[in-house]
């Protein structure tokens, strides 16, 4: 995997999104060539039509990547790959001809869109049946060694197993029931069978709960000096899942670890960039707010806001302000975490959950310098204390302001039980590890898409 701005990507992905970038510009410029001939140079120079060529290819490459083809775990059919790629077309074909429909100058050529998009179509399906078929060759494929004999072992084989966009293959593992002097000769062993002027291995992960007295260590040497990768398994567990382990966190994990670094600069930039961002989006709301108010009070008499004490920077309380969606006194016999088909949800704030509406007055918390755009989400003042004693490492997310959306929210989605919010935890301590820009601006288009897709909303 490739480390951008803090954020782990597939290779494998880069390669299928430049690929397709060429592919889908590669279509349109024949198809400008096959329509306009000789006069393909000037429409492209003096026409704007490379400008416009370039903007269709960013809007396919856009859908593609709501539509997630992207992302290969997801598509767990060969078949879906196809119907994704013509979901992805017939959107795009809708959306230019209502853009070329209310804006003529917006096209090309004539005929060149409808050439082009028969042209990407074909294109894109031969593409991905080449691309698929070489990806399932074993030649390219990394040989993986996993050395381990308990439940770390057993976690790393089966997440390496479950991700076909890993490009990894467990070849050997140790999962035996021995004690350690037995363990270490089994371990050495097994990875002597490795040396040769060329291993045919290429990575071993490391994945021992004790290592002392059974790592093989002049053996993981030779390995490692004839090219072989030695990783631990936390790290590689850590990239798949986007996740810090709990159970394999310790304080060293914090105190040698590369990250959670809450430089002032970046913390001034980031409170700069949320105000920003939300005062734009107040703005761009404020059309819909009357129609929003009318359904509140059409859904159920009440209050059309409604207000929540939080846990913010460094613990402290503030209120929250978010649009009404339950009835009144919802929660008159205590706080309670929000549940699946939530009986104490309206009709029209089950909608406005699950479009993730009913967050916007919470840009006003983000005005106020209460909240960041992108953070851990807050937390209820009731629950703090039972998950700080339950969880180790809970009081770190307050180490920054909490925010609107967060990398839990998009990987994970909402947690209302004990076990739910020790994954979010997970995955807002990966985000304060790895905090940076990239990462912000990953979570902000991944949010879009959970909205637009109306994914975890309570």
């Amino acid at each position: 995997m490739i480390r951008i701005f803090n954020v782990y990507y597939s290779v494998r992905a880069i390669v299928l999104l430049f690929s397709e970038v060429v592919i889908v510009a590669g279509s349109f410029l024949l198809a400008s060539a096959l329509v306009l001939g000789p006069d393909t140079y000037i429409v492209l120079n003096y026409g704007y039509g490379g400008l416009k060529i370039a903007g269709v290819t960013a809007l396919t490459i856009l859908f593609s990547y709501y539509f997630d083809l992207y992302e290969r775990d997801a598509i767990t059919e060969h078949w879906e790959i196809y119907f994704r790629i013509l979901l992805v077309l017939g959107s795009l074909s809708i959306f230019l001809s209502v853009l070329t429909y209310i804006e003529p100058d917006v096209s090309i050529g004539p005929s060149i869109l409808p050439l082009g998009l028969a042209l990407l179509t074909v294109s894109l399906i031969l593409w991905r049946s080449a691309y698929e078929w070489v990806l399932d060759r074993q030649l390219f494929h990394e040989r993986v060694y996993v050395l381990g004999a308990g439940p770390v072992a057993q976690s790393v084989v089966k997440a390496i197993r479950s991700r076909k966009s890993s490009g990894m293959t467990v070849i050997g593992g140790e999962l035996m029931d021995l004690d350690k002097v037995q363990r270490r000769e089994t371990f050495a062993a097994a990875l002597q069978q490795f040396k040769s002027p060329k291993p045919n291995i290429d990575r071993v992960i490391i994945a021992l709960e004790d290592r002392r007295d059974e790592l093989p260590l002049r053996e993981l040497l030779r390995l490692r000096f004839d090219g072989v990768l030695i990783e631990e398994a936390g790290a590689i567990l850590e990239r798949f899942s986007g996740k810090l382990h709990l159970e394999h966190l310790r304080p060293s994990s914090f105190i040698y670890a590369d990250g959670f670094r809450l430089k002032p600069s970046q913390q001034i930039s980031r409170h700069l960039a949320s105000t920003l961002a939300a005062a734009i989006g107040l703005l761009l709301f404020a059309p819909f707010l009357p129609i929003v108010i009318l359904l509140i009070k059409l859904s159920s008499p009440g209050p059309v806001f409604f207000r929540q004490r939080r846990v913010g920077l460094r613990g402290n309380i503030f209120t929250v302000v978010k649009f009404r969606t339950m009835g009144q006194n919802a929660e008159a016999g205590g706080a309670k975490w929000a549940a699946k088909n939530d009986p104490r949800v309206t009709r029209v704030g089950k909608y406005m959950r699950k479009c993730r509406i009913d967050e916007v007055p919470q840009l006003w918390n983000v005005l106020r310098g209460e909240m960041g755009f992108v953070g851990p989400r807050p937390e209820r003042p009731e629950f703090v204390p039972l998950l700080s004693q339950e969880m180790a490492y809970y009081h770190l997310r307050h180490m920054i302001r909490p925010g609107l959306t967060g990398w839990a929210q998009v990987r994970y989605g909402y947690g209302g039980s004990l076990e739910e919010s020790r994954h979010k935890l997970e995955y807002d301590l990966f985000y304060l590890k790895h905090m940076s820009l990239g990462l912000d601006l990953l979570i902000i288009f991944e949010t879009i898409k959970t909205v637009m897709r109306r994914r975890g909303g309570q």
